[in-house]
């Protein structure tokens, strides 16, 4: 199973892990939210700023927005709180607080997103902010996997 994980496009090679976490974790997630989350992975592997924020100051901006930049910059803090959380729980740790605070900001934000977006939108960050939790265990199992693979 290993062996897939190491061809194909970032994107395949993304979701192949993340699918393979899914499985790991006892709660695959469906094409919808394990589409957004290689979408997640993708748009911020590259970003070397990714945990320097502070995600409760970026969600208090965020909120003093309006129309599409407050739903962006919702959609960024819930997305980057989420990575935090479940790949890099020692940042929570050097913080001083919790991952349950990552979890209660992303939550928050893709509920603000979805409380002011259109139906469609709406409905897919409802549904992402339902299941911030999972999201976070199929991230930590991924990130399991991975050092699993890692050479010793």
């Amino acid at each position: 199973m290993i062996e897939t994980f190491q061809y194909g496009t970032p994107m395949q090679l993304w979701q192949a892990l993340v699918h393979e976490a899914g499985q790991r974790a006892g709660h695959p997630l469906d094409e919808t939210r394990e589409s957004y989350l290689v979408f997640v992975l993708l748009r911020f592997q590259r970003d070397a700023q990714l945990l320097a924020h502070t995600h409760g100051v970026d969600w208090l901006d965020a909120l003093e927005l309006a129309g599409t930049a407050r739903g962006d910059a919702l959609r960024d803090v819930g997305d980057r709180c989420l990575l935090v959380a479940g790949l890099f729980p020692d940042v929570a740790e050097r913080r001083r607080v919790s991952v349950g605070y990552y979890v209660d900001i992303g939550r928050a934000a893709y509920q603000g997103v979805a409380d002011a977006g259109r139906r469609a939108t709406a409905a897919l960050y409802e549904q992402l902010a339902q299941s911030y939790r999972e999201l976070v265990r199929t991230l930590s199992a991924m990130r399991r996997l991975e050092s699993a693979m890692l050479p010793r």
